[in-house]
């Protein structure tokens, strides 16, 4: 853990060292105080001048303060630059991860890793490195002014130092558990809280509020309760601190007093040594310091490492797709798909979603799932955009094996409108160019008026630059769906994959988008996804599916005259008599 964090040190290493090397002059000037301070009295004490000890003093106190100030900026300015660092890296993680590994984890808790553990990093970095580096020198500057004092107060005062110290040493693996657990547990408040803000509409329309707030108040409550660990551990290590001090300045008074009384030492020396042990606190201080701030960042690193270990999907083939394979300026020839005998199951424990599916996907035209919920339909889609890969069996794109495609390249030839039709927060352009940034306007607008989309974009104030809202919130549902259907025709894809794109149409939008939909399976392959069989009744093939395998296939007419349950979910939707 100690070098993944260390790892976050070298872009910055040189300000580091620029930054480092003024605190050690910060320290050398305050070290030169006491020192000066025993000059002072002698000086009194002798009668002379005062004039050069206390020049010498107030130059000490304002150089030290000075460079000081400038390193500590230094100190802060790279904490925040280690901070953009590793946030960039860990939001390029999770971007870059598994679908499957990223539906298992808490939105809320991803969060707190980008934002909380990636900000105890910088403590650790900046203050608790480079800070103990100074209090390191200073402590070691001021035992040797001490032993050049005297020897035997010297020897009193490590060997308090060390007892407590040791006992100090024993606490800060308790830190870091209880710093770990207490990230775990603000993470697993943001996941509650961000279950309530994602269903906000429901929460209140179902009168959940209290219910939701005491649950979200819990959370809170046990964070409290990990974060009063962490402090009280905390509080313990700087109260040992503080204690071998006082013990140490206790110590030194009784024995220097008596070597003072014996005339072994000098009064001004034992100011000094005082003085020095007063420094000592500082030093001792920003170590116990450092030590507690690198528990809390092995803490964090442990959580950041955890998404960094999970397996991602390839970043180098993705940063070597082409743009235009990306962008997808020329419509390409559609594909076919087929499947055979394709096993797949979510998890090892889970039951067989897919059990031997197999069917045909001819290139260009449509082509129509149906079946009813939990047949394997959405699983389809899932398979062809590789969000998951299927344990056994053979997915064809095009002929071509789906697992030999490059990702970026299969993903550029697919168009995927999902279910919920998701709109990200930004204005109506931003959303329709999402995943075609470099489409020319004409075509934008081709893509508004093919679904209908022209009249929402004349009555919205700001036209395309209206913003649409947190998960497009200010949109119907039939408006974001035909956004969707419009982003994915931007892409200009070898194969259309519509989950379910018209269940929140109404009669009339539906029948034009059908009618969009068979336009584009002129120049395209198109798979659709039906609970409205009147959506695909025209299609050219429609697959039956039911308890994860493949019961049936052919045209709407076919399959009336021959299968039991699309004759059925054709009459309950008063397709047929």
């Amino acid at each position: 853990m100690i070098k993944e964090l260390l790892s976050y040190v070298r872009p910055h290493r040189g300000i580091l060292v620029v930054g480092g090397l003024l605190g050690l002059v910060g320290s050398a000037a305050g070290l030169a105080m006491p020192l000066l301070a025993k000059y002072v009295v002698d000086a009194f004490g002798q009668g002379g001048s005062i004039a050069g000890p206390l020049a010498g003093l107030t130059v000490a106190v304002v150089v030290g303060a000075v460079v000081s100030a400038g390193g500590n900026y230094l100190m802060e300015r790279t904490g925040e630059g280690i901070v953009l660092g590793a946030r960039r890296r860990l939001v390029d993680r999770l971007l870059r991860l598994r679908v499957a590994d990223v539906d298992r984890l808490k939105p809320g808790d991803l969060l707190s890793r980008v934002t909380g553990d990636t900000t105890l990093l910088r403590a650790v970095l900046t203050n608790g490195i480079v800070n103990s580096i100074g209090a390191v020198f200073m402590l070691v500057g001021a035992v040797v002014m001490m032993a050049a004092m005297d020897g035997v107060l010297l020897l009193v005062t490590l060997l308090v130092v060390v007892v407590i110290g040791g006992m100090t040493a024993l606490i800060m693996p308790r830190i870091q558990r209880a710093q770990q657990e207490a990230q775990t547990a603000v993470g697993d408040m943001g996941a509650v809280l961000d279950r309530a803000l994602q269903a906000y509409r429901t929460v209140k329309a179902s009168g959940a509020e209290d219910r939701e707030i005491a649950v979200v108040g819990d959370a809170a409550e046990r964070a409290r309760d990990r974060g009063l660990q962490v402090a009280g551990w905390t509080s313990l290590a700087g109260v040992a601190t503080w204690m071998a001090v006082q013990l140490a300045f206790l110590s030194v008074l009784a024995v220097g007093g008596s070597r003072v009384a014996s005339g072994a030492l000098a009064i001004s020396s034992l100011i000094a040594f005082l003085l020095y042990l007063f420094y000592l606190v500082a030093p001792i201080g920003q170590l116990v310091e450092g030590a507690v701030q690198l528990q809390q960042g092995l803490a964090a690193m442990k959580r950041i490492k955890e998404i960094e270990d999970l397996p991602a999907e390839p970043v180098a083939v993705l940063a070597a797709a082409p743009a235009e394979a990306v962008e997808a300026p020329e419509r390409a020839e559609p594909v076919g798909v087929r499947f055979e005998d394709v096993v797949f199951r979510y998890g090892e424990d889970r039951p067989a979603v897919h059990d031997g599916v197999t069917f045909e996907v001819p290139a260009g035209g449509l082509t129509a799932l149906v079946g009813p919920s939990g047949a394997g339909k959405s699983t389809v889609f899932a398979l062809l955009e590789r969000f998951y890969d299927h344990q056994s069996g053979t997915i064809l794109v095009d002929g071509r094996d789906i697992r030999d495609w490059p990702l970026a390249e299969l993903r550029a030839a697919l168009g995927y409108v999902e279910q919920d039709a998701p709109v990200l927060a930004g204005t109506l352009r931003e959303n329709l160019l999402f995943a075609a940034p470099g489409a020319a306007e004409d075509e934008l607008w081709s893509a508004i008026a093919r679904t209908r989309l022209d009249d929402l974009v004349a009555r919205l104030p700001e036209g395309l630059e209206t913003p649409v809202g947190h998960r497009g919130v200010l949109l119907s549902g039939g408006e974001r769906q035909r956004v969707a259907i419009a982003r994915a025709l931007l892409r200009k894809p070898r194969l259309l994959l519509l989950d379910e794109a018209t269940s929140q149409l109404d009669a009339v939008n539906e029948l034009r988008l059908r009618e969009v939909i068979a336009e584009v399976a002129t120049e395209t392959t198109v798979l659709v996804i039906a609970h409205r069989l009147s959506t695909v009744t025209n299609a050219g093939r429609i697959v039956v599916m039911e308890g994860g395998g493949v019961r049936a296939s052919g045209t709407h007419e076919e399959l009336v005259g021959h299968d039991d349950l699309y004759r059925e979910l054709a009459a309950t939707q008063f397709l047929v008599s």
